[in-house]
């Protein structure tokens, strides 16, 4: 069996890629530039390939079984660009995606790029191949970016909660699935989550707690939202994700707490203090 591996470069996927390459389990990394792909036993390298080329997806995953699918960089067509990866890992002959994905994904749900997930979702079901999806809550490991210069975290999310979950919690979720071959996982979409929802003001608290910095949390209204990320000249698309991000938290759609992370995995979910003392180194 060959297990193709996106996002080789990047945190959850790299990890994913080095964690089944040290059990043992065939790989092929997917991605554009092969040069950059992580030196693993037992892993070979695909031919350049980016979503939005079909052929070259289709070329990349010729001959594999199973196709973890890191969903692509935000960008206006990453719809297209995923319907595209999907067609050609079919034509392929890849039998089972695994796809990570976004909780609380909904064709209207708050958080624009939640749609994006959505709409791949109902994609991929409508192939016909086995499928499992693995929808994470916002990362922990994010929360410290999110201060800005003067220890503040800005945006419209009010009282509502987030259950912001590790990134090694997310691969380590997508290893525990992706290295069982039974039908098991087949249709289920699970939440990925932390082990408890907090609101902003309790994310800025625990970053204090761990840093030993004063930050806050300044909740924001929509307008000032927009007004306030205008100096980055990021196109609209790209400032509606950032916004509604917030508003998301704000509606309670991504406030969810499962424990799917250790019924997955075996052991319990990182908390934010947990993710914030590893980055921090204290």
């Amino acid at each position: 069996m060959l297990t193709a591996v996106t996002g080789s470069t990047g945190t959850i996927g790299g990890r994913v890629a080095r964690t089944l390459a040290a059990q043992g389990v065939s790989l092929r990394l997917v991605g554009r530039d092969p040069s950059r792909f992580p030196d693993l036993p037992g892993a070979e390298a695909g031919s350049p390939a980016e979503y939005a080329d079909a052929e070259a997806m289709n070329a990349a995953l010729h001959g594999c079984d199973t196709l973890f699918l890191v969903s692509g960089r935000e960008s206006r067509n990453r719809v297209a660009e995923h319907l595209t990866a999907v067609d050609a890992a079919v034509r392929g002959g890849v039998q089972r995606i695994v796809y990570l994905s976004f909780l609380g994904a909904a064709p209207d749900c708050t958080f624009t790029f939640g749609r994006d997930h959505w709409h791949t979702e109902q994609h991929i079901i409508g192939t016909g191949v086995r499928h499992t999806f693995l929808r994470d809550s916002l990362y922990a490991d994010f929360m410290l970016p999110m201060v800005g210069a003067d220890d503040a975290i800005r945006g419209p999310a009010a009282d509502g909660r987030v259950s912001v979950v590790a990134q090694d919690d997310v691969a380590d979720v997508a290893v525990a699935v992706l290295s069982d071959e039974s039908a098991a996982h087949d249709g289920v979409a699970y939440a990925v989550t932390g082990p408890q929802a907090l609101t902003l003001t309790e994310v800025a608290a625990t970053v204090s707690e761990v840093t030993g910095r004063d930050v806050r949390f300044e909740n924001e209204t929509v307008e000032q939202a927009y007004a306030s990320r205008a100096h980055y000249g990021a196109p609209q698309f790209e400032v509606d994700g950032w916004v509604t991000s917030y508003l998301a938290i704000a509606t309670g759609e991504i406030g969810a707490v499962s424990d799917d992370v250790e019924r997955l995995t075996g052991h319990p979910a990182r908390s934010l203090e947990d993710v914030l003392h590893a980055q921090v180194g204290r």
